[in-house]
């Protein structure tokens, strides 16, 4: 019976710990900000069961990734083990889930091959960080306290599958009649049936002390190690945007004070009487509190692997961005101003994520090309923070860099991006001819309704299709296709202006939606859809 005190004692105050510092980081997301509602759940598990049970996007580098997946299947299939040892632990009894018979055989003696296989790649995941270098896991942002982190981390896992195998092996040496299945005990356990039966007995019990304990210690670290992900991964990945790389989701603060601007009746109407003032929001993110619970939940997901700096292009061309340090930034951020922040929701510290841990230099390298995002083995979206970062900077400080500030001036007065009038939008057009010299005529929308014609498509030009040197040829190219083919098409001419992507990957949503919508009602116009 002291036994089961003992032990319920320890599982107490792992748990209680356990939850005290679960409870603290719960906390952190009560500053964050809503993200967008968990639909689609049958959706949502076919991801949990490609890329995080699947370990999908891990295989991407075979080897390593086949080692990596291997840990993670064969701790899914100990953690049974692992319960069953609680169950014993506290009630007294000896391997309780053995009354499943057949199926318990095979999950021990999986069980006891994986703690084999996960050792040895253990093994060669602490020789691979303590004796090659491996770019991808240094950075600036990898200090010291990282790498002992995970040597740790790694030292501990090791630990565990040596106790599991020991606990295993002298079961099998101090018991008359074991039950389950054991391929790697068995094979282990007459090295030592030498010992007494005294001693057997009691390394057994030490193992089986020592794994236990051992994990409770493990569980307990985590939280406060980049192997956190050993929680937060699965959750994360259940959680992820499902909409496609690249789209970024619309500011709806932003779209309802345009539909104001764009309509007559409202957008120099006075305040209803007695209607009540909204409060003001930031536009984009400055600091922790302007995060959303999703940003901040990859925060705590990363496992600061380095895979997506080592895809980012701007990295790779010697830039200073690195994403992985994006999300190490944001976690260091929120455990420095967080625990402020909940006493006094004011708190102000002078500091903030941007410029004092992320500097503006970081956010206008990215591409927004999504490579990262792509790569990312817990689906963490990098590029939508990096763009609220960018939407801070130009809507509320417009601090965008010059060259990008002439940008957004072109888009506005010229409807392109470069200093070309919209009158030159159809220059591009002029003097096509098809292989046999044939002049190539392009038609624009407003003749074919002129004419009482539909054409069955429109054909979206583009600012560069229009001014672009090397884009002109292409498209040039293109209608010639086109006009070969008999393909019943117009093009918009000079109605037609910049579709404002730019203007939005470059932070501002503003300039975006008012291009987007003013597009919208020139394709209503003409019937497009």
């Amino acid at each position: 019976m002291s036994k089961e005190i003992i032990f319920f004692i320890v599982l107490l105050l792992a748990i209680g710990i356990f939850s005290w510092t679960c409870f603290r980081i719960c906390r952190f997301f009560r500053l964050t900000k809503p993200a967008f509602k968990v639909r689609n759940i049958g959706k949502r598990i076919g991801v949990v069961l490609s890329v995080a049970f699947g370990q999908t996007r891990i295989m991407r580098k075979p080897v390593i990734g086949f080692m990596h997946a291997m840990v993670f299947w064969g701790f899914c299939i100990i953690l049974i083990g692992s319960i069953e040892m609680v169950i014993d632990g506290l009630t007294g009894s000896e391997r309780v889930l053995s009354i499943l018979g057949p199926v318990y055989n095979i999950i021990i003696g999986a069980g006891d091959i994986f703690a084999l296989f996960i050792a040895i790649f253990i093994v060669v995941f602490l020789v691979r960080r303590l004796f090659h270098a491996v770019k991808r896991f240094d950075g600036i942002e990898m200090k010291p306290k990282s790498h002992k982190d995970a040597n740790i981390a790694l030292s501990m896992i090791l630990l565990l599958m040596l106790t599991l195998l020991g606990m295993n092996t002298f079961y099998l040496l101090s018991t008359e009649n074991p039950v389950g299945t054991f391929p790697v005990s068995e094979l282990l356990a007459p090295w030592f049936s030498g010992i007494s039966p005294y001693h057997q007995h009691l390394w057994h019990e030490i193992n089986w002390w020592g794994h236990i304990v051992l994990i409770m210690i493990f569980a307990n670290i985590l939280p406060y190690s980049k192997h956190f992900h050993v929680f937060m991964s699965v959750p994360n990945v259940f959680l992820s945007r499902l909409y496609p790389l690249g789209y970024l989701p619309n500011m709806e603060t932003i779209t309802k004070e345009v539909k104001m601007m764009m309509n007559p009746d409202t957008a120099y109407a006075a305040p209803a009487e007695g209607a009540i003032e909204e409060e003001v929001t930031r536009f984009g993110i400055k600091d922790v509190e302007d995060v959303t619970w999703k940003n901040y939940l990859d925060a705590l997901s990363c496992t600061e692997c380095g895979r997506c700096t080592e895809v980012c292009p701007a990295n790779k061309t010697g830039k200073k961005l690195s994403p992985r340090k994006i999300f190490i930034d944001l976690r260091a951020r929120m455990k420095e101003k967080g625990p402020q922040l909940i006493k006094d929701k004011s708190f102000d510290d002078q500091k903030s994520l941007l410029r004092d841990c992320i500097s503006t230099e970081e956010l206008w390298a990215c591409t927004t090309c999504n490579a990262c995002a792509r790569e990312c083995p817990v689906s963490i979206n990098h590029p939508i923070m990096i763009m609220d970062m960018r939407r801070y900077l130009v809507m509320e400080e417009a601090a965008a860099p010059a060259e990008i500030n002439a940008i957004f001036t072109n888009i506005e007065n010229n409807g392109a991006p470069w200093q070309f009038s919209p009158e030159d939008r159809m220059l591009w057009a002029e003097n096509i001819t098809d292989n046999q010299n044939n002049p190539v005529i392009i038609p624009t929308m407003a003749e074919c309704v002129a004419q009482g014609k539909q054409p069955e498509y429109l054909l979206w030009v583009g600012s560069a299709g229009a001014f672009d040197d090397r884009y002109r040829k292409v498209m040039r190219a293109f209608v010639t296709l086109l006009s070969h083919a008999s393909v019943d098409y117009a093009v918009l001419g000079t109605e037609e202006s910049d579709s404002g992507d730019i203007a939005r990957r470059c932070g501002n949503e503003m300039l975006y939606q008012m291009q987007a919508m003013m597009n919208i009602e020139l394709l209503k116009k003409y019937q497009v859809g």
